[in-house]
Parts: structure tokens; C-alpha cells; sequence
């Protein structure tokens, strides 16, 4: 499937990161500490934004996270990690933003979820207190749409006026339908009490792929706002991964989505920040951006019985993405480069002349060598014990040699 352009929407700028078709999409992330533990969010943003999330958004829950926030946002400072920081508000968002100015100061956006903000009231009064700090401050809002958190005085209205037809829609399609109107509405009213369109993001949230798939099309028709796309509870391991590229992907190809998450479930104690690999790696995937050198590598079969040529790879791929923080500041374009580490002589050196640096190791009952491949010629040929030392180095002159050293005052400011 051909990639399509962009849909065309107004440029929301979120701190220093603009968000809209005419900019690169947008990868951002969550924490999932306490947010009143200043010092463990600290932690986790930084951890975050070194893996690439460039917006992190983080739950603003109660009056202690509140008071956090302004402690958060200067101790990034002062490490020099300046990610903009989300602050997600359910329920007392309202409260929360006009008792502590500081704390709505300090966020570079808020997100709102319009079925969570005047529940049991029959007016948007909570909804408009939040507008109102968000115009009062300048700050742009992600009106966010959860089928899990859906206006239900909205739902249930439409499900009656949906029965009383001669032939009514399917609950699933009127639930869909409730989900754009509730976006569209929150936004008109959004801009009826100040806020700009440039400063709104849309998202509607869900967890199904197919369900994804039909409200972003359909809100998309019907809105030029940007959008934020996600899979909600995408789930742990390969099921998340798996669905979220699934649903990102068909609607990036079809120039759907100007910020995305990726919304994985950690193992216990597993790696956060494993949600921004995954969100970078969809989009670089699908080649609407790059961000670390990416290593091609065969799965292996009878012919491969070694392991070598798995750990070379892997070893490989660690390299490059411990290396991106180091190689981005200083060479422009590197994030492009294509490795690859093949196992045998089968496809091995035409995979290797593809890349701008291939390896093609000895299979099974081959010669004990493997042919390197610089830019689609034989460069060398190595062997014995020191095989991924020497490609390394080979590696790190071809990085130092082929990418144009970036300015001086570009690395300072980067």
C-alpha cells in the first residue's frame, strides 16, 4: 500500500514540538509513576525522552501530583532534558488547574477527556473551567475520546434516538458514531470559549484494531484538527505490539495521524520506554522516518546451525541505538544508515550489497570467512575470534567517514 500524503491541518505547537502535516509525526509516551514522587517521574521522563518520546504526558490526579508538577519541570531543567510535559486530568481537572496555576503553567499541553469531565452534571461547567485555563495560559489541549470513558449521557441518548428508527444501526456503529460527535462537540465548544484551532488535538481512543480503523477514518473526513492516534490498553508482549502496528500503520499509509503512542503494557519491572521503540520502529518501518540505523538480519535455517550470526546481530542493533544519542548531535543523516548481518552464502552477500554495511557470516559446511560489503562492493573480508570488533570499527570509520559533521552551535542547542 503506497503511502499518501498528510492530511492538512493547522501546526499546534506543544512547548517546542509542532504537531500538524506539514511536521514529521510526533512519538510521545506516559509515565507510570506516582506523579507526586517527583523524583521517580523525574527518573522516568528522562529515561523517556533518551529513548526518543519527544512529548510525555503524565496522570495529574490529585492536589499532591498538582503541587509536583512546577518541582518536576525544574528538576528536567536542570538535567537539560527539555521534553514537553502532558498533564492528563480526569474528573477534577478543573479544580486542579485553578487552585494550582503553577502546575498549569508548567505543562506544555493538557489532555481532557470530555466523558470524565462533568460526570453527573448536566452543564459543561468543569469542561469550560479547563478551556478557560488553557486560553488563560496559552496552552493547547488534546480533547481525548475513550469508548472505556465514554459520555454516557451522550451514548444513551443516541442509542434511543437510534431505536426509534425503521432500521436501526448496530450498538457497535452508534457507539462509534457517539464517540466523533462527542470529539467534534467538546472541540466547537472549545473554541466557543477561547481556544484557538491550532491549539486542539483530537484522539478516540479504543482498543479493537478494526474499531481504530473505522473512527479514524470517519473522524478524519469530517475534521481538519490534527490527530492523536493509539491503540488504548493495547495489551503486554507481541499482542501489543503486534495490534498496535497493525492499526498505526493502515491509517499512517493512508496520511491518517500527526502524533501517535503506543500503549504497551510493561512486564513487572519491565522497561517503559519500550513503547517509544516500538512507535519509532512502526514508523520507520513504514518509511516516514528514521531515528537509529536499522540492521537486517536472516531468521536462520538448517544451513545457519551456529548462533554467531543471531548474537552478531543483535549485538549490532544494541550498538547503533546506544550509539544514536552520540552519533545525532554530531552526524546529520545517520539515523538512515542500513546494516545487515546474514548467516549464510544464500542470500548473504546480495542482502549485504543492499546495505550500506553487510556481513555475510559462513553457514554450515561453508569456507570460515565472512565478505564485508560497503555501499554494494566487497570491502574486506574477515575472520578468527575478533569478526564484531573489527565490523565495529569498520562501522564507526564508515559513520565518521560517509555523514556530514553537524555545526558547532547545532550540537550545543541539540
Amino acid at each position: 500500500m503506497a503511502l499518501h500524503p498528510r492530511r492538512e491541518t493547522p501546526t499546534v505547537m506543544i512547548g517546542g514540538v509542532a504537531v500538524g502535516s506539514s511536521h514529521p509525526v510526533v512519538v510521545q509516551s506516559m509515565t507510570n509513576t506516582d506523579t507526586a514522587d517527583a523524583a521517580s517521574t523525574i527518573k522516568q521522563v528522562v529515561s523517556l525522552a533518551r529513548a526518543g518520546s519527544e512529548l510525555v504526558r503524565v496522570t495529574v490526579n490529585n492536589e499532591d501530583a498538582a503541587k509536583a508538577l512546577p518541582h518536576i519541570a525544574e528538576g528536567l531543567e536542570k538535567l537539560g532534558v527539555h521534553v514537553p510535559i502532558i498533564g492528563d486530568f480526569h474528573y477534577n481537572g478543573h479544580i486542579l488547574l485553578t487552585k494550582y496555576p503553577d502546575c498549569a503553567k508548567a505543562l506544555a499541553k493538557y489532555r481532557i477527556n470530555p466523558g470524565n469531565c462533568s460526570i453527573g452534571r448536566k452543564d459543561d461547567d468543569n469542561f469550560r473551567a479547563m478551556i478557560e485555563v488553557a486560553v488563560k495560559n496559552q496552552k493547547p489541549v488534546r480533547i481525548g475520546v475513550n469508548w472505556g470513558s465514554l459520555d454516557q449521557a451522550l451514548l444513551t441518548k443516541m442509542m434511543d434516538e437510534n431505536s426509534r428508527q425503521a432500521e436501526p444501526l448496530d450498538a457497535r456503529d452508534v457507539t462509534m458514531e457517539a464517540m466523533i460527535v462527542s470529539a467534534l462537540q467538546s472541540a466547537e465548544m472549545a473554541q466557543k470559549y477561547g481556544l484557538r484551532k491550532d491549539q486542539i488535538i483530537l484522539s478516540a481512543k479504543v482498543s479493537g484494531v478494526q474499531d481504530l480503523l473505522d473512527v479514524y477514518r470517519a473522524l478524519a473526513r469530517r475534521c481538519d484538527f490534527a490527530l492523536h492516534l493509539g491503540l488504548t490498553e493495547a495489551g503486554m508482549g507481541a499482542k501489543g505490539i503486534v495490534a498496535s502496528a497493525a492499526g498505526l500503520s493502515s491509517l499512517l499509509l493512508e496520511g491518517i495521524g500527526d502524533t501517535i503512542r503506543v500503549s504497551l503494557t510493561p512486564a513487572p519491572g519491565g522497561d517503559r520506554s519500550e513503547e517509544v521503540k516500538v512507535a519509532q520502529q512502526i514508523l520507520q518501518s513504514l518509511g516516514i522516518r528514521s531515528f537509529t540505523p536499522q540492521v537486517t538480519a536472516c531468521p536462520g535455517c538448517g544451513r545457519t546451525t551456529s548462533t554467531f550470526f543471531q548474537e552478531m546481530a543483535q549485538q549490532i542493533q544494541g550498538y547503533t541505538r546506544d550509539k544514536m544519542p552520540e552519533w545525532k548531535l554530531r552526524y546529520a543523516g545517520v539515523e538512515e544508515m542500513k546494516l545487515a548481518v546474514m548467516g549464510c552464502v544464500v542470500n548473504g552477500p546480495g542482502e549485504s550489497k543492499h546495505a550500506n554495511i553487510g556481513i555475510s557470516l559462513p553457514g554450515t559446511f561453508e569456507e570460515p570467512k565472512a565478505p564485508v560489503y560497503v555501499d554494494g562492493r566487497l570491502f574486506t573480508t574477515l575472520k578468527g575470534d575478533a569478526i564484531v570488533a573489527e565490523f565495529i570499527k569498520i562501522l564507526d570509520d564508515y559513520v565518521d567517514s560517509h555523514y556530514s559533521r553537524k555545526e558547532t552551535a547545532e550540537t550545543v542547542k541539540a
